[in-house]
């Protein structure tokens, strides 16, 4: 990613929330968060029946989490697959918004079980997943399970994201040392 992209993004997600009016230590309705950005989330299996979406997953399993369209008349539409749990499919949502906030251009059409899927450069992936995760667990809930020594696993409950995804943000912001460093400072409290 390039450089100052994480602070950036990090910034970017307390703007979001502080817009709908989201605490920034409390996990977001992801599907308000859509609202807000006007994307409309569709489950997959409306458009083309959980028949096919079950065939591509054996044909090969996580191929599809979930696809942004731009269509006529200014119309944003999420898909995601049904077939995920649902802390996945809070992620691959957020994954998509993050998509949109940042602009993200499709790329290329791959064609998978003779469907069509549109992609990403990587390092346009690797900025949404990072965005994602700070929609989802912004840094003020992450500190404040830190501090209280939760775990990867309380935290996703807590949240409503997969245990992944918690492992991801707390071992990647920083609020894991922040926190020691802050119970040692007061004399290990």
């Amino acid at each position: 990613m390039r450089r100052g992209f994480k602070s950036e993004a990090e910034r970017l997600a307390d703007r979001v929330r502080a817009q709908i009016g989201l605490r920034s230590d409390v996990p977001p309705d992801i599907f308000q968060l859509a609202d807000h950005l006007h994307v409309e989330v569709i489950d997959a299996q409306e458009l083309v029946g959980m028949d096919s979406l079950l065939e591509l997953e054996l044909l090969q399993p996580g191929a599809f989490s979930a696809a942004t369209f731009h269509l006529a008349g200014g119309r944003t539409v999420a898909i995601f697959n049904p077939c995920n749990e649902p802390a996945r499919t809070k992620s691959d949502i957020a994954h998509e918004l993050a998509h949109v906030l940042l602009g993200h251009e499709v790329r290329e059409v791959q064609q998978i079980g003779g469907h069509a899927f549109f992609t990403c450069n990587p390092e346009q992936e690797e900025e949404a997943n990072w965005l994602a995760g700070c929609l989802l667990l912004p840094r003020q809930l992450l500190l404040r399970h830190a501090y209280a020594g939760s775990d990867a696993q309380a935290l996703a409950a807590a949240a409503g994201v997969s245990v992944p995804m918690a492992r991801f943000r707390l071992n990647t912001s920083g609020v894991l040392l922040q926190a020691r460093r802050g119970r040692a400072a007061r004399g290990g409290e």
